[in-house]
Parts: C-alpha cells; sequence; structure tokens
C-alpha cells in the first residue's frame, strides 16, 4: 500500500482559496473510498482545537466534495483516545490545519495522537496538511512558535523527520528570511508558495500541484541559489 502525503503551502480554508487543491484530494480519497461514502478527519492541534477551522473544513469537503467530515479534538479532552482511534479507522484521508507547528508536535507525543497518524500513514490513508501540517513531516521546518519562545520570527526546527529534507510554507512571504538560512546552512529545501502543494508518495516528491502558487526545490549551485518549479506540475 502506498504511503501518500499532500503538503500544502498556504492559504484559507475559510475562503476557499485553496479549493482546487482540496478537489484534487477529495477526488483521490473517493477512488480509495470505492462505493463508500469518502470520510475525512480534520486535526485542529496546532490551532487548539479551533471549532470554526473544522467548521471551514466541512463546509469545503462535505457541502463541496459530499465527504463525511469528521474532527479529532485532543487539546481540552474532549475525547477519549479510544473513541479518536475509531475515526481513524475509518479515515480515507486525514487533514492536519495550521497553526503553532511545535505545539502540535509536542501535544501528539504526549496524547498518543502521533502513533495513530503513523499507524493510518503506514495503512496508506492518505496524510494531508496546511501549513503547519505540510511542514511536520519532514527532518527541518522553516516556522515560528510561541511554545518555542520564537513567536515573532521564524526559525529552523526539527520536524518528525518521515521526510528528509527542510521545508518553508507560505515561501512567498518568507522567500528573502528562508533564502538566508539556505545560504548560510548551503542545504536543499522545498518552499511551498501558497495555493502550492507537493505530492510525496512513499517518501519521495513525485509532483507538485498548482493551485494558484509554485512549489520550489531550492539548492546552492556554487555560490548561487538555483530555484526550480518541482515538476511535474499539475495545473489545477
Amino acid at each position: 500500500m502506498d504511503k501518500t502525503l499532500i503538503c500544502i503551502g498556504g492559504g484559507e480554508l475559510k475562503s476557499k482559496e485553496t479549493l482546487k487543491i482540496d478537489g484534487y484530494i477529495a477526488q483521490k480519497a473517493k477512488l480509495r473510498a470505492g462505493e463508500r461514502r469518502a470520510y475525512g478527519l480534520f486535526i485542529p492541534t496546532a490551532s487548539h482545537d479551533s471549532m470554526p477551522y473544522f467548521n471551514s473544513f466541512r463546509k469545503t469537503y462535505t457541502s463541496v466534495f459530499d465527504i463525511k467530515a469528521d474532527v479529532a479534538l485532543t487539546v481540552y479532552g474532549e475525547m477519549s483516545i479510544d473513541k479518536i482511534r475509531e475515526k481513524f479507522m475509518k479515515a480515507d484521508f486525514i487533514y492536519v490545519g495550521g497553526g503553532d507547528t511545535i505545539f502540535m508536535l509536542r501535544h501528539w507525543e504526549k496524547t498518543g495522537l502521533l502513533s495513530l497518524i503513523k499507524d493510518a500513514y503506514d495503512r496508506g490513508v492518505i496524510v494531508c496538511g496546511l501549513s503547519a501540517g505540510a511542514i511536520c513531516w519532514f527532518e527541518q521546518m522553516y516556522t515560528d512558535s510561541e511554545l518555542a519562545g520564537s513567536a515573532e520570527t521564524y526559525a529552523i526546527f526539527s520536524g518528525l523527520g518521515w521526510i528528509k529534507g527542510t521545508i518553508s510554507p507560505h515561501y512567498d512571504r518568507r522567500m528573502l528570511d528562508f533564502d538566508e538560512k539556505i545560504k548560510y546552512n548551503n542545504i536543499d529545501a522545498f518552499g511551498l508558495e501558497d495555493l502550492s502543494a507537493i505530492e510525496i508518495v512513499n517518501g519521495e516528491v513525485v509532483r507538485s500541484l498548482n493551485g494558484g502558487g509554485n512549489a520550489y526545490r531550492l539548492h546552492m549551485s556554487g555560490d548561487t541559489l538555483r530555484k526550480d518549479v518541482v515538476l511535474p506540475r499539475i495545473d489545477l
């Protein structure tokens, strides 16, 4: 069973900015579900379990794409881990929302949610995410965090390490600073603009999705920073 990640650089679910990418995800979820109604599980840990955020997810995936939308809440103890496990077993795709990445990862470890996500990923459930939910899978991620004391500035933190390399979301807004990090550290990286995504299958980036933005591979060539659009690119 293929292990699939879809990482979205940014954009607002509420205003349906990412609708083209959401449609791509919905199509893959429906293929996985077959004759069943597809089931999507939203994980809003990074936004401290924001219910308005979940409502935006539901209004997109249920109202537009007729997918059953559910949510896993752990921050305030509303749901038992056994109840959440049942939701994971039903899911055709998991969608991890944006927010405070470091808080999210530490909370997943503390609550056992990370093991449920990893099990689902290993079983071939499609794992998607935006911003924090896009970058947490990588070895290194460019983000800010109140929990880590860098709420006002962005820095490179360690991620889960499922995928090799370094990544920044919102690259169109963080380009100058992130480019300097790449040059200083002489590392390869991905820069995901808002309304762009990359699809990763079995640990390898296989394509980018252009829903209004581009995804780039960044690498140093001598003293020059090279920026190459991730190919093949699907223009949605």
